[in-house]
């Protein structure tokens, strides 16, 4: 999987935890949320936890006391797993969870592998989680960087969400037109242009530097201006080589070369800098639908054929909608002990309760949960073992809408027809 494709897995997983845990609730006080940053000592953690489970002891309300001292020991029983919080930190939320009808519901979610590094410690308990520092991770940073320019002047800044930044608005001061004839002409020709490249130059470096700290998230550079001009800056290729990689292909005429400019540009190419991000998708979706209608095709849909086909190897590109849910439980019976030899699995949310055992009827404390995953993080872990690549597709298009309700949120390009 590329790197990018695993940004937007993780961005993606990170996702789908907060919509569970933004939604859970306790009883009282009775949830436990343990942030630790990529800095800090597995062992420091279990050690505090040791600590609040003997202070837990001091509560007065029975169960509040048991469901307090009974999360923390599953959030200490779950540190068992890691030697050290990774790369970008670690973030366990346990707790028993109110589900309807007065009834309750232990969970326990961890956050392995956030899109960015956790920032600082943190253990809470209270009747909701903690979930600050997740929730800033998944606030849209893509940016697009703006220019404009002519022989008169330029400016050039950044669009971010619905803000507009105009970095600076620069003057050229070239000579304009002039009377003079012969050789004083061909001289004076030669200043203002002269004049000129260093002007372009002068703009485009300003400009580059502004914008290369923040190249990560710069999706494209769009070039607008009144007349030839833009279009000259960019076939000369006055840009740092690093920023002309993202400069967009269609440039933009505005009547203005300085702030208004920047701002008639962003309304010029607005739809542009929303097909930027939405073009891939786009593609990739086309390939899919052309392949399907073809005698033999390369594509299937479903979630039982694309599992299938993973596990022949068959499957080159994974599509899966961002707008999928769903999780699969696996469980065990305390009484009977069914699930404990054959896999137990069952489809729930987080808000519902647990079956009862389909071979003796066992509910409530009797029903164990051995692990919850989601859909995608199942299919996904298929898709790298089969080496096929994954694409997360937004519900922003048509096509992308067409994968969710049309094919079930599930799709796949394949290496060759299946039979």
């Amino acid at each position: 999987m590329s790197d990018d494709a695993k940004l937007s897995a993780r961005r993606l997983r990170l996702k789908l935890a907060l919509e569970e845990l933004q939604e859970m609730k306790g009883f009282g006080t009775e949830l436990v949320t343990l942030i630790i940053p990529p800095d800090r000592q597995i062992s420091d953690a279990r050690a505090m936890l040791q600590n609040e489970h003997g202070q837990a002891a001091n509560i007065k309300s029975k169960g509040t006391r048991k469901n307090v001292q009974g999360a923390i020991e599953s959030a200490i029983s779950t540190l068992s797993r890691f030697k050290t919080p990774g790369e970008h930190g670690l973030a366990i939320f346990v707790g028993s969870i109110i589900i309807g009808n007065n009834k309750s519901r232990m969970v326990n979610i961890v956050v392995e592998e956030p899109p960015q590094s956790l920032v600082s410690f943190r253990y809470r308990c209270d009747s909701r989680f903690e979930l600050t520092q997740l929730e800033e991770m998944l606030v849209d940073k893509k940016s697009y960087a703006l220019f404009v320019i002519d022989r008169a002047e330029a400016a050039y800044g950044i669009a971010t969400g619905k803000r507009i930044h105009v970095q600076e608005h620069l003057v050229s001061n070239i000579m304009g037109k002039h009377r003079q004839g012969g050789q004083s002409a061909q001289r004076f020709e030669r200043l203002i242009e002269e004049a000129a490249h260093n002007f372009f130059k002068r703009a485009t470096e300003h400009a580059s530097s502004y914008w290369l700290p923040h190249l990560e998230n710069i999706q494209a550079v769009i070039v607008g201006g009144p007349g030839a001009t833009k279009d000259f800056v960019v076939k000369n290729e006055y840009f740092h080589h690093e920023i002309t990689k993202k400069i967009a292909k269609t440039t933009f005429d505005v009547g203005y070369s300085n702030e208004s400019g920047v701002r008639e540009l962003v309304e010029n190419a607005g739809q542009l800098m929303g097909e930027i991000e939405l073009d891939a998708e786009r593609q990739i979706m086309n390939r899919f639908l052309e392949e399907l209608i073809r005698a033999h095709p390369k594509a299937t849909y479903g979630e039982m054929m694309i599992k299938q086909a993973l596990t022949q190897g068959a499957v080159d590109t994974l599509l899966i909608s961002e707008g999928l849910r769903g999780n699969i439980v696996e469980l065990s019976c305390k009484k009977c002990g069914h699930g404990t030899e054959e896999k137990w699995e069952a489809r729930l949310t987080r808000q519902q309760e647990l079956p009862s055992c389909p071979a003796c009827d066992a509910s409530g404390d009797s029903i164990r949960e051995l692990a919850t995953y989601s859909i995608i993080d199942s299919l996904s872990q298929l898709a790298e073992e089969s080496n096929s690549q994954v694409t997360y597709i937004s519900v922003d298009t048509e096509e992308g809408s067409q994968l969710m309700q049309g094919f079930g949120g599930l799709a796949a390009i394949l290496r060759y027809p299946m039979m």
